[in-house]
């Protein structure tokens, strides 16, 4: 085995051999020149620090845990169910006065909680359903049912 180093005297051939030609190693070895073909294809791109890329606006996604989520849909239950029955109680009897501006009532079910007793409670929504378009029986029906509900939340 022969053991050298490249430099300006010239290689030496095994008896025989033919020196190799010109610019290239014996052996098959590459000139310092020439690159393997695995690594030719090698190269790192670096961008320009002037370019600025528009960045990506992130948003971040809360997990509620399993209880939470009980509650929430216990909420919005109720709150469905307030604005199904509040249709019903102001829905217009004839057709003739449905082209009329039907009222809006709004019930927050959170004010509702935060009154100290059911009397006020039952006051506050007397006042806010008097010019309802049911009979005065399905009003309190409603406020009673909706008191029941509101205790459970």
């Amino acid at each position: 085995m022969d053991c050298g180093v490249a430099g300006a005297f010239p290689a030496r051939t095994p008896h025989g051999a033919h020196p190799a030609p010109r610019g290239h190693a014996p052996h098959g070895a590459l000139s310092p020149t020439e690159r393997s073909p695995a690594k030719a294809g090698l190269h790192v791109n670096f961008s320009d620090k002037g370019e600025v890329k528009e960045r990506r606006e992130k948003f971040l996604t809360a997990k509620y845990g399993s209880h939470q989520m009980a509650l929430i849909r216990k909420r919005l239950a109720v709150e469905m169910w307030l604005y199904d029955e509040l249709q019903k109680l102001y829905e217009a009897p004839a057709p003739s006065e449905s082209g009329a501006a039907s009222q809006e009532v709004d019930v927050d079910i959170d004010e509702l909680l935060d009154m100290d007793s059911d009397e006020q409670r039952w006051r506050h929504l007397t006042v806010l359903l008097a010019d309802a378009k049911k009979p005065q029986k399905d009003v309190h029906r409603f406020i009673n049912d909706l008191l029941e509900k509101a205790k459970t939340l």
